[in-house]
């Protein structure tokens, strides 16, 4: 059964983002990392839907690579300009070992079961140079019970759950952990920061997560 399908969902949202739209708008945290990293250092934006990230990063001097499945948001980074764009799934990277300085991937990672994930977070491992760093999030445990009261849901495999929320990507599976579940996730990775932190609705419990690669 493929679980990482969620991008089916966000294609059709990138094909008709609106101005205005929060996906346009470079998270805070994200802005704060990149103050702590060298000037024009090389980083991979994993899951960079429509490029708020990758193009604010790459106004900043730094050599943006941005990677989606959905195409729909490719083409508008790539009608913006100034940043590569590869279509590719986010556990099978069309890049060489050691290729990024640093890896971003904002509320992407999850979307699909454990064996997509721990595929995925083996592919960050390797396109990232010794020493670089991964800033990203997961889903907390904490979020399920909220999740639950919403919308009918079961678990199709460990941590990895499906939701009845038609018009959202919780049709999709959505994996869910806790912090020591989380840390052996990222075997070869020291944990920088690690923060289980509340998004803009209740209960939106979020892993907020820096790693350097061994």
């Amino acid at each position: 059964m493929k679980t990482d399908t969620a991008d089916q969902h966000w294609n059709d949202q990138w094909a008709g983002i609106e101005a205005g739209s929060k996906w346009l708008t470079p998270e805070a945290d994200v802005m704060v990392w990149a103050e702590t990293l060298k000037p024009g250092g090389r980083i991979l934006d994993l899951g960079a839907g429509v490029g708020r990230h990758a193009l604010w990063l790459a106004a900043q001097g730094f050599d943006a690579v941005a990677v989606d499945a959905a195409p729909e948001g490719l083409a508008e980074i790539a009608e913006a300009g100034g940043v590569e764009t590869a279509l590719a799934r986010m556990d099978d990277l069309p890049f060489e070992d050691g290729s990024f300085d640093h890896v971003l991937s904002w509320n992407v990672i999850y979307h699909g079961d454990e064996n997509i994930l721990l595929r995925t977070i083996s592919e960050i491992r390797r396109v990232l140079k010794p020493g670089g760093t991964y800033l990203g999030t997961m889903l907390s445990k904490r979020r399920l019970p909220f999740e639950r009261e919403r919308y009918p849901g079961r678990e199709i495999s460990r941590n990895a759950w499906v939701f009845d929320a038609p018009g959202t990507d919780k049709i999709h599976p959505h994996y869910f952990c806790n912090a020591a579940e989380l840390l052996a996730l990222f075997s070869g990775f020291e944990c920088l920061r690690l923060e289980d932190l509340e998004h803009e609705n209740i209960g939106s419990f979020h892993w907020h997560l820096t790693m350097e690669r061994l």
